[in-house]
């Protein structure tokens, strides 16, 4: 009887070693341990440069599926940031990349007249090196500058000019800055247009746009370059448009 005795109360050590303690219910409010949900920061950002709908979807990646993104088209500088403290901290520094001043470009532009017949060039244009190595393999003897203007843009963005002794040429450019602080290159999409008035309907003026030039001008800023040369109705005459293109603070 007592070998018996002794077992029992071996074996029911033996389970009170082995079996886990029953969980305690959490108090009234509490949730149970190990499954509270992280605390949510929230903010709201304004954006000096770029606009929140630009560059949603770019931050959900730094997004937890607790976090979310949110804006007005109303207030297309404003972003709502919902997410873990840790999160909201990568989203704001990523955005502190994002929303900067795009460069500012300037623009020096000067659109020539070629002539095959008339010798004369203008007295700025005598020493201007860029005209003088345009006579090394152009047919044109001499030059005339028909007009000079300024352009002033933004980076990525679409700057429209009306130049020329009658405002006859619509110049337009895109430029698109890459490369470091240190040397960076201009892409400049680059369109010249010739602007014909053909008449009159219902009072109405008919305006007619022949592209003249249609090309990609890539530079460093503060270079100065030929863009193109285009015949004038099949003359003997043609129009060259010289650009220079630098960064602005």
């Amino acid at each position: 009887m007592k070998k018996a005795t002794i077992g029992l109360l071996a074996l029911a050590f033996t389970l009170a070693v082995v079996l886990p303690a029953p969980a305690e219910d959490p108090a009234p409010g509490q949730q149970a341990p190990n499954t509270e949900a992280k605390a949510l920061r929230k903010e709201i950002v304004k954006l000096k440069y770029v606009r929140a709908q630009d560059i949603q979807n770019l931050l959900f990646a730094y997004t937890s599926r607790q976090g979310n993104i949110q804006f007005n088209t109303n207030l297309p500088s404003l972003l709502t940031i919902s997410d873990t403290p840790e999160n909201v901290e990568r989203i704001l520094a990523a955005i502190r990349e994002i929303d900067v001043k795009p460069a500012d470009v300037l623009y020096t532009v000067q659109l020539v007249l070629g002539s095959e017949a008339d010798a004369a060039t203008d007295a700025e244009l005598r020493n201007d090196p860029i005209v003088k190595e345009l006579g090394k393999f152009l047919r044109y003897k001499g030059y005339t500058l028909l007009d000079a203007t300024f352009v002033r843009t933004v980076n990525m963005d679409n700057a429209s000019v009306k130049f020329g002794p009658k405002a006859e040429f619509q110049l337009e450019l895109r430029p698109e800055v890459a490369g470091d602080a240190k040397t960076p290159m201009i892409k400049t999409g680059v369109r010249l247009n010739r602007i014909e008035q053909l008449g009159f309907a219902e009072d109405k003026p008919i305006t007619n746009y022949s592209r003249l030039i249609d090309s990609t001008l890539n530079i460093k800023s503060g270079d100065r370059t030929v863009v193109g040369v285009s015949k004038l109705d099949g003359g003997d005459k043609g129009l060259i448009l010289i650009i220079s293109g630098k960064i602005v603070d």
